[in-house]
């Protein structure tokens, strides 16, 4: 519903209100300009911003969850096995009572206390984690929203004052050689202006750039070049996070379950004047006294049952393709810089065709003095002393 009432009033303002109309027009060679190139940069920066920096953070929280499951499992493992030899023990302890003899295993510390403070140091941490992620989405949403239109506010507040300049202000981009320019030359007779024409004046017809533009050009593409390396960089880390999450959540997956069995078997025997056997060189009677066996079967694991792993989250490729194209238009826009002055100075005088007269008057004027104080000059320098 705003949305609809918003391109109605727009519409009609479109229709009915030449000076809109003219900065809806504007806004786009604006795009071209200096300020256009910032707003671009702006924008490509907060995309990749908006896509890279929650996905290295959930890359970095399954990454986590995969050294919490393993530890988990570990722990639990440990604990498994430390009980079954506790019953081993057990066993073989009573079943040693009557000669005196037992067996005894003990475990310093309270392993479930050890446990439960290492679940809990892990818990934490990954809610940390969780925490900063759902704030960085939260805030990469809102971002995502607002940005395209700070981006159009800021092509529109950007056209107004250049139109805002340009019908206050004769002087202000008023370099121009147009057409309207040569024909009021022309008529007044005053062709002799353009003898030697200033270096400031640009001639609108003329589409070669100067070797002070084209130096001026080659500068700013060097910046750039250091933005798109930094945009290489910074899509690298993304898919080096992406790998490890993807390598770690795997060598999770395929960690072996080993089945571990512990057979205890104890037999007690006893004799009855043994030795007598014994000078005959026969071996002596035995008499079973106790006979005892038990096998203790269970499973070493190196992840938890109860610790699901987290999926790695693959990089988002069009958010980083759609700023690398944005930061390359912006690269284009420094070659076109000077014609998108030209084409942007073109359409108000189109859309303002009065005023454009009086600047044409203004900037007559001013060549005229030019001329005036040049033949001064001249007349100075070759009167007699």
């Amino acid at each position: 519903m705003v949305a609809t009432v918003c391109g109605l009033l727009v519409f009609l303002a479109l229709g009915l209100v030449p000076p809109v109309r003219c900065l809806f027009v504007l806004s786009a060679p604006t795009l071209g300009t200096k300020q256009g190139r910032q707003l671009l940069l702006s924008y490509s920066t907060a995309t990749l911003a908006i896509a890279v920096v929650p996905n290295v953070l959930a890359n970095i929280r399954a990454t986590g969850q995969v050294l919490r499951c393993v530890t988990e499992g570990s722990l639990e493992s440990l604990l498994n096995t430390t009980h079954q030899l506790h019953a081993a023990s057990r066993a073989l302890g009573s079943a040693g009572e009557a000669g005196n003899r037992g067996l005894t295993f003990e475990a310093q510390g309270n392993g479930s206390a050890f446990r439960l403070h290492m679940l809990k140091v892990a818990q934490q941490v990954l809610e940390d984690f969780s925490g900063l992620e759902f704030l960085v989405r939260a805030v990469a949403l809102g971002t995502q929203q607002v940005v395209p239109g700070l981006f159009m506010l800021g092509l529109l507040v950007e056209s107004a004052w250049y139109l805002h300049r340009y019908l206050t202000d004769l002087r202000f981009d008023n370099i121009y050689m147009t057409r309207r320019l040569a024909q009021q030359l022309a008529q007044a007779q005053a062709t002799h202006l353009m003898d030697v024409p200033p270096a400031w004046l640009l001639q609108v017809a003329q589409p070669k750039l100067s070797q002070e533009e084209l130096l001026s050009c080659l500068l700013r593409l060097g910046l750039l070049v250091l933005l798109l390396v930094a945009t290489a960089v910074t899509v690298a880390t993304d898919y080096m996070a992406f790998l490890l999450a993807q390598a770690a959540v795997k060598w999770a997956q395929k960690l072996p379950i080993v089945p571990i069995t512990l057979t205890v078997k104890y037999d007690a025997a006893y004799t009855v004047l043994g030795f007598i056997p014994f000078l005959f060189n026969y071996p002596a009677p035995e008499s079973s006294f106790l006979s005892m066996h038990k096998a203790y079967t269970w499973e070493l694991r190196l992840t938890s049952r109860d610790c699901p792993l987290l999926p790695a989250q693959r990089p988002c490729t069009d958010s980083a393709l759609a700023a690398g194209a944005l930061q390359l238009l912006a690269g284009s826009t420094v070659l076109l810089e000077t014609y998108a002055r030209r084409l942007r100075h073109a359409i108000a005088a189109s859309f303002f065709s009065s005023q454009e007269a009086r600047r044409v008057c203004h900037l007559h004027a001013r060549l005229q003095r030019r001329y005036n104080r040049r033949q001064g000059q001249k007349l100075a320098q070759g009167a007699p002393s």
